[in-house]
């Protein structure tokens, strides 16, 4: 590997750190990464740096970190570095086309779904909530538009019916690594073919929010176990109970059963088991707001719950 190329890397989440470990372990050079601000977390909204921001400088690669990449000081960032390719994954902003035309080749993006499907922030947790059984990764010449340039190359992988969304996009971090690297090799000897998306197939994956983790009980079992891994990690699958404790559900199996919506149907044991619209729902980890995750047998030892309708301002006598 001679590195010929300058590349750029533009990632923030965990979803782009093997593609730029990766590209650097493989002998390309990286003149620097472009990442996110540091934002506040956790409960004393300290400033953590990322994980890859950690890897970067470990590794002595200069990381820049723009408000807006767009803007004319961010666009002079860029420049400085001469970029030939800039590579994208999981950054978190739209690149302009001014900003893409920086770079000599433009640039290309590792996008976690098998496109023209699932086009968006949140491609990964729709496929799970939709009930796919298969996604994968494709790798994408960007531009100014979201997730809709030619493709290059895709790379398929089975989604198991209990996996969460994190688990899955953890594997597709691992898979697209040598996607992006084949791809810039492909770049360089001038192979590289990037067909058209077909726009009848496209379909999207919104940015996810706090309110897509509600659980509506009245939906089939099935649909609520795929919310619930969808979710995972965040925003987290929830659901009301006492009219205004609110439980995340961490993990859940599909089971027979049946009764209203929402009411808890088995408490005992390590069974605890809601009705949905059909079927039934164990849960098998919860959490109550503020508290730990429990495991249901160890959530079932300190409270009663059976015949707790969840979902809504219910009464325990309706």
């Amino acid at each position: 590997m001679s590195g010929r190329l300058r590349l750029m890397m533009l990632g923030t989440k965990g979803f782009a750190l093997p593609t730029f470990e990766h590209l650097i372990d493989q002998g390309h050079q990286v003149v620097a990464l472009v990442t996110q601000p540091d934002r506040p977390q956790g409960r004393k909204l300290e400033l953590i740096p990322s994980p890859i921001k950690l890897s970067a400088l470990a590794r002595a690669i200069p990381v820049e970190q723009p408000e807006d990449v767009n803007s004319t000081e961010g666009l002079e960032m860029v420049r400085s570095y001469q970029p030939d390719l800039l590579v994208t994954a999981a950054y978190g902003q739209i690149l302009s086309a001014e900003l893409l035309g920086i770079a000599r080749l433009g640039g290309i993006n590792l996008h976690g779904s098998i496109l023209p499907k699932y086009r968006g922030a949140a491609p990964v947790a729709r496929a799970i909530q939709n009930g796919e059984t298969e996604t994968g990764v494709t790798v994408i010449r960007m531009t100014p538009r979201i997730d809709a340039g030619g493709m290059l190359s895709i790379a398929r992988t089975p989604i198991e019916p209990d996996e969460t969304a994190g688990q899955v996009e953890a594997r597709l971090s691992i898979i697209g690594a040598p996607l992006i690297a084949d791809a810039i090799e492909m770049i360089m000897a001038g192979t590289a073919t990037f067909l058209p998306q077909v726009k009848a197939k496209v379909s999207k994956a919104p940015k996810l929010s706090k309110d897509d983790g509600v659980i509506g009980w009245a939906q089939p079992a099935q649909t609520i176990h795929n919310l619930i891994r969808a979710m995972q990690p965040w925003p987290a699958a929830s659901t009301m109970a006492h009219g205004s404790e609110r439980w995340i559900i961490h993990k859940s199996s599909v089971v027979e059963g049946h009764g209203v919506p929402g009411r808890i149907i088995e408490a005992k044991g390590d069974r605890l088991i809601v009705a949905a619209g059909s079927g039934a729902i164990q849960i098998l980890f919860v959490q109550i707001v503020g508290k730990k995750v429990l495991a249901a047998k160890d959530f079932l030892l300190g409270h009663r719950v059976e015949g707790l309708r969840l979902g809504g301002p219910w009464d325990e006598a309706h």
